[in-house]
């Protein structure tokens, strides 16, 4: 992969990424401890424990001066004041891994003054790794992506194949019409973000305020495959906020991504769309 201002935090994140997977695959099938957070916030096991005390020592102690913010780990409002946090989802699809299904994956970010600068999405069980450094393009088992635009969607939506949970097309949510798509579902948000950079989907969305550690690995591998990423607003997701929530996430190819927008926020400009 070509050098870039994230090229050395990116080797960190991918050795990390694959640390973790070990420990997730030693875990898995095997019926790990399993507690439920609280809040809705869904459940946790010990494998997301034992990956998030992990990837804290290994790259913090690589990197002491750079800020971390983890699912699986208690905020620390002191993140806001370094130029570079860490923003980690030890296991993205925790549900799915105590299920037993593969496709839950561990998502790393550097972002640098709320901007990720590089990213790992790393699905150990499926073998599949994808990556970006800023600047550098975004990358799939080494692989370089770049996503060519399907035939017909370039402003159109109609069989679009799109990722979203089935609450996210509700009628209420689209003032200018629910879009005429073909729903599909992944478990991971990170992994369909990735799904779309890769081109096996031509967009993914979700309305519901979204967890950085959820989106902002994968945001950054979209942005770099050519994908427009956005929250439900139209601004660009920004992951440098007490709060560490975004409003909604939205990826597309640019003008699909217009087109959804259209449909979400009917008689928006184009420059707050």
């Amino acid at each position: 992969m070509p050098a870039s201002e994230g090229a050395n935090d990116l080797a960190l994140l991918t050795e990390a990424a694959q640390a973790a997977g070990k420990i997730a695959a030693r875990h898995f099938g095997q019926g790990p401890q399993t507690w439920d957070k609280g809040g809705g916030q869904g459940p946790v096991t010990e494998a997301d424990l034992e990956i998030d005390a992990m990837l804290r020592a290994r790259l913090m102690g690589a990197r002491p001066g750079y800020g971390w913010l983890s699912e699986e780990s208690a905020d620390d409002p002191a993140r806001l004041a370094r130029a570079q946090v860490f923003v980690v989802d030890p296991i993205d699809g925790t549900r799915a891994f105590i299920d037993g299904q593969k496709s839950f994956a561990h998502a790393l970010a550097v972002v640098r003054h709320g901007a990720p600068v590089a990213a790992v999405v790393h699905l150990p069980l499926l073998d599949l790794t994808y990556a970006a450094a800023r600047g550098q393009g975004a990358w799939l088992n080494g692989a370089r992506l770049t996503v060519p635009l399907r035939k017909g969607l370039e402003s159109g939506l109609e069989g679009a194949r799109v990722l979203a949970a089935r609450p996210q097309l509700a009628p209420e949510l689209w003032p200018g019409g629910v879009p005429p798509v073909e729903r599909h579902f992944r478990p991971s948000l990170a992994w369909r973000l990735a799904l779309v950079a890769e081109g096996a989907f031509d967009a993914m969305l979700t309305l519901r305020r979204t967890w950085d550690w959820d989106v902002a690995a994968a945001s950054l591998i979209a942005l770099e495959a050519g994908i427009t990423v956005t929250d439900r607003a139209g601004l660009p997701p920004h992951f440098a906020r007490a709060d560490p929530r975004s409003d909604g996430i939205i990826a597309a190819a640019p003008g699909l991504h217009a087109a959804l927008m259209s449909r979400l926020r009917p008689g928006a400009t184009s420059a707050s769309a």
